[in-house]
Parts: structure tokens; C-alpha cells; sequence
């Protein structure tokens, strides 16, 4: 091996995501498309043992990175990412929808900004397969060609955008905040938006982590398409992200189990009607999933009706897991006060109980999880801060134009 080669697919968007931060970077690799490519494929399962996971980014000294974060690949390069400045008016933690929609308010307010994000922009809505539900899109949008259309609207009000950089700490400096980059570097800010999102929930039973990439997955973008022409995939959740998961993973396979917990599906009444007009789907509520078996693949999956005590078991070529979102706010944590579940509480205004703190979007306790909820508070957080700006550090704004 003599370069940096990435293992992916074209229809993976964490491939596309690592494969624009080492363009972005002028860093040279070569591309493998394993789905065309069959020792590609052989190399991706004989480095994780069966698994698939991917981008598969192999490196010259031998080593491999799986599905890397930008801020793992810029610390495994040595690519020193950070700010242009070291003071701003306002730093936004998280390049999501709320974290974007709110750097672009901020832009057209005059508002010194900066974007820091360790992952990639774009957020969880960067890949999701599509977005029906967010309005101006008719016929539905990519989330991740919607996320690219954010980003190049922020770049258009030259919104400085920092990927692969994780902010490390966050405290009170005087009447400022202090901001402190994994990379060593310290920003200096009048305010801060929290922006950082959620993570997907885990089952946390017996072979999960065993068998993560490998049968065991948490977004059907990403990873769906290996299962072309399953017998059967199991969807662990009843929520709409379960079902919309489910209705988009039924084109790789012919049955789609459904396994819910709770008495009944808690997804809207419309993805309910879908899925029960569909042949393909099985519904078990009242049913718990007590372990995952396999070794090198998902070979069995037991569960537990937990009305009649029954042990189930099934063979599907993969579980899928959609059991909610963990809030992104270890950052925070002693900082400002979390509610009980970890998210962070604010104020009708989206005022964290830090002076100068604000928080939008999924990391925030009440908010919908909603992509268009996410756009709305990180506008509304964003018009909190040019307020709070405006009183307690006087800064003369431009008038934002319709």
C-alpha cells in the first residue's frame, strides 16, 4: 500500500463526507467501489473480521481507520484543523441544520461567526436517505443533497466553517466565554450556540458491540444496500424513524420484522397505514430483543414477549436499530444545567442557565427532533443572541433583509 485508499460506495454518504475532507485538505488517495470491486469487498471483511463497515480508509504505514469522524482523520494525517481568529462574536458548537441555519442568520447580521464541527456538516439530517417532511421539497430531497445546500448557503454569506476541529472544553472568561480546540487552540467569544446534536441510541445487550457493522447497524443509508436480496431484516423501534428505516431498507430485502418494545407503534399515523398495507412488514409489540448471536455476521436474534413470556427467535441477515437519540452535551455537562435525560435546558429564548450559552436543535431538553424544528430554533436562538450581543457588549448590527 503506497497511498491512502478509501473503501466505500457510491451510495454511502459517510464515503462521500471522508472523501470531501481529504479533497478539501489536498491530501491524494485512491478510490475503491466495493460494490464493483470484489477483492475490495474481500480486504474491507478480512480487515474487520466480516464486518463491512464504511469508508474503509486504509493508510501506508498499514493501519485502517473505520467510518472515521473529520477529527479522526485530521489527527491520524497530522493535518492541523482551527480557526482563522481568535476572538469572535459568536461560536457555534455543531455544523447541523440548527447549527447552519443559524450561522447564516448570524452572517447576515454582521455577526463575527464560527462554525466548529469534529464530525461532518450536515449532521444526522447528512444522512438520512430522504426528507419528505421538510417543506419547499414536494417530491422529497436527499438529506444529504439537502445539508449540501445549507453549506454552500452559508459559504455564499462566507460563513468561516471549521469540519474535523472538536471543541475540547467551554467555560466562563470574565464577561466572555473561552472556547478551548482539542487542537490546542483558544477562542475567545461573546457568546456561544450549542448546536451538537444526538446520537443514536443503543440496545446495550449481549453482542451489539460485537457484531456493530457486521448485522448490526443505526442508519439503512448507510449500510441498507449490503443487504440486497435478504430474506430478512429485523428493525428494532417503533417510532418514525423506525418505520421510515423500515419502508426505505424493503427494497434490499423481502421481510421486514418490525420489533417494538412498547404496546403499540408510536410513529404517525400515516408511516402506521403504510407499513400495515405492506405485505412485507411483521409487527411484534410487547417485545423485547435480549441478545444478539453470531461471530463474524448476525446469525440469531433473541427476544421476549413480554406480555406472555414467550422466547422468540429469528435469523435475519441484519438488525437495525431505531430507539431514539442521546443528546451530544458532554461538552456542557457541569457547564450548564441538563435535565434528566442529559439534554440541555434553556428558556423560552434558548438561554442555557450560563450567561452567553445558548443551545438549538436536537442537544436541546423540549426540542422535537424534527428537521424543520432544528432550522426554526437555530434562526430563533440566533435572533436571542443578537439581542443578548446588542445589550451586553454593544455591537451595532447590519439590518438583515428579507
Amino acid at each position: 500500500m503506497s497511498q491512502i485508499t478509501v473503501y466505500g460506495a457510491p451510495w454511502c454518504p459517510d464515503c462521500k463526507r471522508s472523501k470531501a475532507f481529504l479533497s478539501a485538505h489536498r491530501v491524494e488517495y485512491g478510490w475503491v467501489d466495493i460494490d464493483q470491486d470484489q477483492d475490495g469487498l474481500a480486504l474491507v471483511e478480512r480487515l474487520q473480521g466480516g464486518g463491512r463497515t464504511i469508508p474503509t480508509i486504509t493508510f501506508p504505514d498499514g493501519s485502517h481507520l473505520l467510518e472515521p469522524s473529520d477529527e479522526e482523520l485530521a489527527r491520524k494525517l497530522g493535518i492541523s484543523v482551527e480557526a482563522n481568529r481568535r476572538s469572535y462574536d459568536l461560536v457555534i458548537v455543531g455544523g447541523g441544520p440548527a447549527g447552519l441555519a443559524a450561522a447564516i442568520y448570524a452572517a447576515r447580521e454582521g455577526i463575527g461567526v464560527v462554525v466548529i464541527d469534529s464530525g461532518g456538516l450536515g449532521g444526522n439530517a447528512g444522512v438520512t436517505e430522504r426528507i419528505d417532511n421538510y417543506p419547499g421539497f414536494p417530491e422529497g430531497i436527499g438529506g444529504a443533497e439537502l445539508m449540501e445546500r445549507f453549506v454552500a448557503q452559508a459559504r455564499r454569506y462566507q460563513v468561516e466553517l471549521v469540519g474535523g476541529a472538536r471543541v475540547a472544553r467551554l467555560a466562563a472568561s470574565g464577561e466572555d466565554l473561552a472556547v478551548d480546540l482539542a487542537s490546542g487552540q483558544q477562542l475567545g467569544t461573546h457568546a456561544v450556540l450549542a448546536a451538537t446534536g444526538s446520537t443514536y441510541r443503543r440496545l446495550g445487550i449481549p453482542g451489539e458491540d460485537q457484531l456493530l457493522g457486521a448485522g448490526v447497524h443505526f442508519c439503512s443509508t448507510c449500510d441498507g444496500p449490503f443487504y440486497r436480496g435478504a430474506e430478512e431484516i429485523l428493525v428494532v423501534g417503533g417510532g418514525n424513524a423506525a418505520l421510515e428505516e423500515g419502508l426505505f431498507l424493503a427494497q434490499f430485502a423481502r421481510r421486514i420484522r418490525v420489533v417494538q418494545n412498547q404496546p403499540e407503534l408510536t410513529a404517525s399515523r400515516l408511516l402506521q397505514d403504510k407499513v400495515a398495507a405492506d405485505p412485507r412488514f411483521s409487527i411484534h409489540t410487547n417485545t423485547t430483543i435480549t441478545e444478539i448471536r453470531g461471530q463474524t455476521r448476525v446469525e440469531e436474534v433473541r427476544a421476549r414477549d413480554t406480555v406472555s413470556g414467550a422466547e422468540l427467535a429469528w435469523h435475519p441477515a441484519a438488525v437495525f436499530v431505531f430507539i431514539g437519540l442521546t443528546p451530544n452535551s458532554e461538552l456542557l455537562r457541569g457547564v450548564a444545567e441538563l435535565d434528566r435525560f442529559g439534554f440541555v435546558s434553556t428558556d423560552e429564548a434558548y438561554r442555557t442557565s450560563l450567561p452567553g450559552l445558548y443551545a438549538a436543535g436536537d442537544v436541546r431538553s423540549g426540542s422535537t427532533k424534527q428537521l424543520a424544528s432544528a432550522v426554526g430554533e437555530g434562526a430563533a436562538a440566533l435572533l436571542s443572541v443578537r439581542s443578548y450581543l446588542q445589550q451586553h457588549h454593544h455591537l451595532a448590527m447590519v439590518e438583515m433583509n428579507a
